[in-house]
């Protein structure tokens, strides 16, 4: 029979090397992660494998080595940035005496701590229950022991077969207010098209600077942090530029192998981002990962079906980089990127103005398809 360990704050933290590369860039991400979750990195045990180890994931040597070091530090927990198998998640925990938690369990963790709206819990605990559904067998095998006791004996259910039951009708429960807050969402995104209001959505690699700028412009006073996921519900706020209306939404961060269930669980939320006119992508321009950190949003903007949303890229922080504020465009004389620091304020305006420019070309647009006067692009005849 076995009994989950205790959890705790004083964390050993473990990288394996298995040809994914960047790992210096992960393993400073992973050390952001176990800050913002309110632990402390205690010790960092690396290693290179070909592949993961089916039982251990990482070996029962590493795993020797890991147990070295938690008792040299006197931690009592260990975070892998990795995902792991129920089964292995088991298994360390057994030769190491103590919680262990993956990549997923972290993040689904800093989520629960940071969600403050009612969508946002719903949307977290959707996603917690959807994690643990898959490790209700192998993670507390003390559940598969019958029900015993007066009125319980015989072949009633087995607790595991309860537990899988009622978190099921959870799950559905949640699903139905998420989706019923989704349909409230859709009547004011209605409103909001009928009068000729331009949608803009900021997305962006979690604290790349979304929540700084979002109040440098509409001067709403949303929380923000040097910290991964500071922000998880959608704020949105109208702002007025060049005579044009605006909203603005701000939304979570994303982050390199953001767990699929949360993706899920907060698609009603990103269902924002999905019928926006415009995304303006914030980019941590300090940050010597932020190629990969730009490929990662993309990933998770195709996986909810947001890769055909026009984009501009806001390169923030040039306060830290010494570079200039400046608009740059295409061959076609559309915008790409902004160059500008949403802390100090240098380049709002050009981020404003390039906002003006979209929104005439967008209304333009549309008022020239009710007219019949858009002009047709040239056949490829």
């Amino acid at each position: 029979m076995f009994e989950r360990p205790a959890s705790g704050e004083r964390a050993v933290l473990v990288q394996l090397d298995l040809g994914q590369g960047a790992i210096e860039e992960r393993l400073s991400e992973l050390k952001l992660l176990v800050l913002s979750a309110g632990a402390s990195v205690e010790a960092v045990v690396q290693g290179k494998r070909a592949a993961p180890d089916p039982k251990l994931f990482a070996g029962s040597g590493k795993v020797q080595e890991i147990g070295e070091a938690m008792r040299a530090h006197e931690a009592d927990i260990v975070i892998f940035n990795h995902a792991l198998s129920p089964a292995q998640r088991r298994n360390l925990e057994r030769e190491l005496a103590c919680m262990v938690i993956d990549r997923t369990a972290l993040i689904l963790d800093i989520f629960a701590q940071r969600a403050r709206s009612h969508e946002g819990k719903l949307q977290v605990e959707l996603a917690q229950l959807e994690h643990l559904s898959t490790r209700l067998v192998r993670g507390w095998t003390h559940l598969e022991r019958q029900k015993g006791g007066i009125g319980l004996r015989g072949p009633g259910e087995k607790q595991l077969e309860t537990d899988r039951r009622l978190l099921g009708n959870r799950v559905k429960m949640l699903k139905s207010r998420l989706a019923q807050i989704e349909k409230q969402r859709k009547v004011r995104r209605r409103a909001r098209e009928r009068r000729d209001v331009l949608s803009v959505s900021l997305v962006g690699y979690t604290n790349a600077g979304k929540s700084t700028l979002f109040n440098a412009l509409t001067k709403a006073g949303a929380y923000a942090a040097d910290q991964l996921f500071a922000t998880l519900d959608t704020t949105s706020r109208r702002l007025y530029v060049g005579g044009a209306s605006v909203v603005l939404s701000d939304t979570v961060g994303f982050i390199r192998d953001l767990p699929h269930a949360l993706v899920a669980a907060f698609r009603a939320t990103l269902e924002e981002t999905v019928q926006a006119d415009l995304l303006l992508h914030v980019v941590d321009s300090a940050s010597e990962d932020r190629d990969a950190q730009i490929d990662a949003v993309n990933e998770v903007l195709a996986e909810i079906g947001a890769a055909e949303v026009p984009q501009i890229l806001v390169w923030n922080k040039i306060d830290l980089t010494r570079a200039e504020p400046a608009v740059e465009r295409s061959d076609c004389g559309n915008i790409r990127r902004v160059f500008l620091s949403a802390r100090t304020g240098e380049g709002l305006d050009l981020l404003r103005e390039a906002l003006a420019e979209v929104a005439q070309q967008t209304f333009h647009e549309d008022a020239g398809r009710e007219s019949g006067t858009v002009d047709e692009l040239p056949s490829q005849s």
